[in-house]
């Protein structure tokens, strides 16, 4: 039987498209209309913002915890979370958890290995781009990367938290995208990190000039793995 999957989402729109990856994907797994026990809940993105723009990372973990906790109470096997950013918080879950989680950094620097990536773009907010999620777990799999200019990251976090979080896709955030992946792909990166989970709704891979490392389904994926071996 598989086990059952508690994600403890951030962001709404991050989250549906985690939830949504694993109930039509988990088909191929488990057979037609089926997939594992999902359950989820979600504080508001408000007031992890407060906590994660003051730098309180262990004010972070509290909101995840409770979470958690209240995924355990509906039956939950184990826990992830679609949202990169706080993943900076996850020491101090690990502290405390009432679940063993999967973690979303470590999960993509583990596809990026597998396909022999060298040198990755990271994009994601400001926080996550200036923060040490990718940092970490890329130096374990000896892979370099890097990260926008200090304004491109600006602008970057503004179209995530003006357009994306609310599911608002234009053309010139999605040109501004498309034409900074080049611009990286000509500094040497051989793949591009969509680390934040809305990025992937306005960067298709199509549509991209290097091959993308999305966070959210490749989360999903681990999560239904883990859930049915």
């Amino acid at each position: 039987m598989a086990k059952h999957i508690g994600i403890v989402a951030c962001s709404y729109e991050g989250a549906a498209l985690c939830y949504q990856t694993i109930c039509r994907e988990g088909s191929v797994i488990m057979g037609e209309h089926s997939h594992p026990d999902v359950s989820l809940h979600n504080h508001p993105l408000g007031d992890y913002m407060e906590f994660i723009e003051s730098g309180n990372w262990e004010g972070v973990a509290d909101i995840m915890l409770s979470s958690g906790e209240k995924l355990k109470a509906t039956g939950a096997d184990f826990l992830i979370s679609p949202d990169n950013t706080i993943h900076q918080a996850f020491s101090f879950v690990l502290k405390k958890t009432p679940l063993p989680w999967l973690h979303i950094g470590e999960e993509v620097a583990q596809e990026a290995a597998k396909n022999k990536f060298r040198k990755l773009l990271v994009l994601g907010t400001k926080f996550l781009m200036e923060g040490p999620v990718y940092p970490d777990v890329l130096s374990k799999q000896g892979i370099e990367y890097l990260i926008p200019e200090k304004e491109q990251r600006e602008k970057i976090n503004e179209i995530i938290f003006k357009e994306l979080v609310y599911g608002i896709i234009k053309n010139d955030s999605k040109k501004f995208f498309l034409g900074l992946i080049n611009e990286y792909r000509m500094e040497g990166c051989d793949a591009v990190i969509l680390g934040c989970t809305e990025i992937p709704l306005i960067v298709l891979p199509e549509e991209s000039s290097l091959p993308v490392l999305d966070s959210t389904r490749i989360l999903s994926r681990a999560a239904l793995r883990f859930a049915t071996k």
